[in-house]
């Protein structure tokens, strides 16, 4: 590709507010003092910028699994047990979530095979009021549950098509919710209106012909039996080596 060809972000849509912007940074003071903020201190801490254009549902995941502080069970680098997204290897394979991303019911499964709770919620028609008060408490919670978004970029005036990103804030005056958006290299993190996002998340998926959708996430009470086998048998050979 050429320098020309290259791209380097794009601008916002007139509607979103850049979370950096004094705009965004008046809603996010305003969000903290209303309590509706709670969210986005672990998640931010976590945010991670998806590697590859068609891994925001992976990307989403290493900021949501960590933000929870889940212990993936397995080594990332050296001794250090974290999520990266090479971790999140099971459900569909890494080469054809590179080739075709995920849908909302592939990152729930991945979610839940790296030691999530997963609860898999459709955008239809007359659930606004419980996704509002779902967002609320999410927002109000430090340790979760965290609410990924999953929406079609085009209903936000956005370039592309579907999407995941967490969902760190919620403005209860002007009813907008600050989306943590993984693809840092074309977005910002910003601030959308509530019922844009909704209108977004009912957009229909053409891979599942379904509506799109949110998730909540909580840390899982025990380890997915798979990586509890694999820690122990890590910690067996370190315990060797030693």
């Amino acid at each position: 590709m050429t320098p020309d060809a290259s791209l380097y972000r794009r601008p916002l849509p007139a509607d979103l507010i850049d979370f950096s912007s004094p705009e965004g940074r008046r809603l996010l003071a305003e969000s903290i003092r209303a309590g509706t903020a709670e969210a986005f201190f672990p998640l931010v801490a976590q945010l991670h910028t998806q590697a590859e254009p068609a891994w925001c549902g992976l990307g989403t995941l290493v900021t949501v699994l960590n933000a929870l502080e889940i212990d993936p069970g397995r080594a990332w680098r050296g001794p250090w047990r974290w999520f990266g997204e090479e971790l999140l290897d099971c459900c569909k394979s890494m080469e054809l979530v590179r080739a075709e991303g995920l849908t909302l019911d592939e990152v729930a499964c991945l979610a839940r095979c790296n030691g999530a709770d997963v609860d898999v919620h459709r955008a239809n028609p007359n659930d606004l009021v419980s996704f509002r008060a779902a967002l609320e408490a999410s927002c109000r919670a430090p340790k979760g549950p965290f609410l990924v978004a999953g929406y079609g970029r085009g209903a936000l005036g956005q370039t592309g098509d579907g999407h995941y990103s967490p969902l760190a804030a919620w403005h209860p005056g002007e009813d907008r919710v600050l989306i943590l958006d993984v693809a840092r290299f074309k977005y910002p993190p910003h601030w959308a209106p509530v019922e844009a996002l909704w209108r977004a998340m009912g957009t229909i998926d053409k891979a599942t012909s379904s509506p799109r959708g949110w998730l909540q996430l909580r840390r899982a009470e025990a380890m997915p039996q798979a990586l509890d086998a694999e820690a122990e048998a890590l910690a067996a050979k370190l315990r060797v080596c030693r």
